[in-house]
């Protein structure tokens, strides 16, 4: 019988010791981890063309039935009015109190048939919901190599950089339609009539792709051989990682099931598998210290405050409080270097500091402090190779958004957790600037403009 997370968080003595202490790999991208070296791969996205493989690390849930689409705007806080097949949206699922459970991409594919896809938070939420409630729908999912079995039921591919137009103008014998950000579109390769969406997870012009599993090596080569002429550089798992970074996108904050209604039902449901792991400086005994609101990772623009949905009452009362704002943190190269420097010296070092990517846990929640007193959370931290910087993205008191602004992030746990990814260790402080999100010029001035909902 398959543990679930109720089980788990009984048996470690409490939700907080038992993310603390996962023992599991942080974060798990089944793809290989660079075709030439992850610091060109960056680059290509933004000065030439990048293909990424997505087949692996995602988790798909096909929702279908005449119930699907209330399902989804019973739980999401987007606006569903006109929503329609052959349109995509950045679905945002909160909890009955208003916190965030997660978020994914939402294809309305046909006529009573969805694809959410992404991390597997929101869509467990989703399918539990759908399996426990009062809706006509039936699920297939479609979970990431790292645990299903088998190949994958479809190929995902995604084009991003200056070039990506010009080559899918190439390689697609029916004109490419110009669309908006998450537009739906189609094009045909070797014969096959493919759906797409205008996506770029860096910021960057880009398409998001899809089809049968049996046509995975046809497209990808036929991408291959006609990105040639535009000096397209295939991007592993090392590189990709990091394009949230420069698009400001929140990969995995922690997850509000673990209190509140409803909850001690779904961690019954919830196979243990799925909890996760806590990383980081911050530490409280209180997992709701962890949460996060949709205002605070970016989402508040998407609320649609005329439909009902879980958690929109709580929402409205968090509206009309201070919440913390999402920005970017460049790390201070001293300190940075310092902390690298550490491993070279007598004594405890400070916690590895992996490139590109720093997380060591699938939630990362590191302090942010000016003068001591805690002013934020740092998510997320990546070497951008086009900005020459290291760079977290973190939720900040208003107060402390401003440019230029000066903090100091807090790096290393104390006392150290036994996850398999820490060792012994020392906690540092590495001074900041607080910068705009996205980082990137081009992410925050053309790519955000264009984008819809």
């Amino acid at each position: 019988m398959t543990q679930s997370a109720a089980d788990l968080i009984a048996e470690t003595g409490g939700v907080v010791t038992a993310l603390r202490n996962a023992q599991a790999a942080p974060t798990v991208f089944p793809v290989q981890p660079e075709f030439t070296n992850w610091r060109s791969e960056q680059k290509a996205w933004r000065e030439s063309v990048a293909l990424l493989d997505q087949s692996h690390h995602m988790t798909d849930l096909f929702i279908k039935g005449p119930d699907a689409l209330r399902l989804l705007s019973d739980l999401g806080i987007n606006n569903f009015s006109n929503f329609k097949p052959k349109m995509a949206k950045q679905f945002v699922g909160v909890n009955h109190e208003g916190f965030l459970v997660g978020d994914a991409v939402l294809v309305y594919l046909e006529e009573e048939l969805f694809d959410l896809i992404g991390w597997h938070m929101v869509i467990d939420w989703v399918q539990f919901h759908g399996e426990k409630g009062d809706y006509d729908v039936t699920f297939e999912r479609d979970a990431s190599s790292a645990v299903r079995k088998g190949d994958p039921l479809q190929y995902r591919f995604e084009v991003q950089g200056p070039n990506a137009e010009k080559l899918m103008e190439k390689v697609s014998s029916i004109p490419v339609e110009k669309t908006k950000f998450f537009g739906m579109l189609e094009f045909e390769i070797e014969g096959r009539r493919i759906p797409a969406i205008r996506h770029g997870m860096a910021g960057q012009p880009g398409f998001e792709f899809w089809g049968p599993w049996a046509d995975y090596d046809l497209i990808r080569n036929a991408i291959i051989e006609a990105g040639e002429e535009f000096e397209l550089k295939l991007a592993g798992s090392l590189a990709y990682s990091t394009a949230n970074v420069e698009s400001a996108w929140v990969p995995s904050p922690l997850p509000a099931i673990y209190t509140g209604e409803e909850t001690e039902e779904y961690l019954k449901w919830l196979p243990a598998s799925r909890v996760g792991s806590i990383a980081g400086s911050f530490a409280s005994e209180n997992i709701e210290d962890y949460y996060n609101t949709p205002f605070e990772i970016g989402y508040g623009r998407l609320i649609d405050w005329d439909h009902d949905f879980i958690g929109k009452e709580a929402l409205k009362k968090m509206s009309e409080q201070p919440q913390r704002k999402k920005v970017s943190l460049v790390w201070n190269a001293e300190d940075l270097s310092a902390a690298q420097r550490s491993l070279y010296e007598e004594g405890t070092p400070a916690k590895y500091i992996n490139f590109p990517k720093a997380r060591y846990g699938l939630y990362q929640v590191d302090r942010i402090e000016v003068d001591g007193k805690i002013v934020g959370i740092s998510h997320d931290a990546g070497y951008l190779t086009n900005e020459q910087a290291f760079v977290s993205l973190a939720t900040v008191d208003e107060e402390f958004t401003e440019p230029g602004t000066e903090v100091v992030l807090v790096w290393g746990e104390s006392p150290v957790s036994t996850k398999p990814a820490v060792e012994d260790h020392r906690q540092v402080q590495i001074r900041a600037t607080v910068a705009p999100a996205p980082y990137s010029n081009f992410a925050r001035e053309t790519y955000r403009k264009n984008a819809t909902v």
